[in-house]
């Protein structure tokens, strides 16, 4: 787990050390309100759960630095519905 945050992909795939760091923080505090892991693990681990949301591409900052999971609207606060009908 603490070998991930060592290698370079990782801290380049969010744009550097603090925002990986920021990134983390974040997603533990939303993971100890109660929040549902977005992977699959076997592992209870919050620290080893967030590392996979993060290499999934699950979660990231966007340019305030606020915690956003992928596929989420900042304006509805949830995930993007698609209407076809509508274009």
């Amino acid at each position: 787990m603490i070998e991930d945050l060592r290698e370079e992909e990782i801290v380049n795939k969010v744009g550097g050390r603090f925002k990986l760091s920021t990134l983390i923080q974040k997603r533990l505090v939303a993971l100890n309100a109660g929040s549902r892991p977005l992977v699959d693990t076997d592992s209870d681990d919050k620290m080893q759960i967030v590392i996979e949301e993060i290499k999934q591409d699950k979660i990231y900052l966007d340019t305030s630095l606020n915690l956003r999971i992928t596929g989420e609207s900042p304006e509805a606060g949830g995930p993007l519905d698609f209407d076809p009908t509508v274009l």
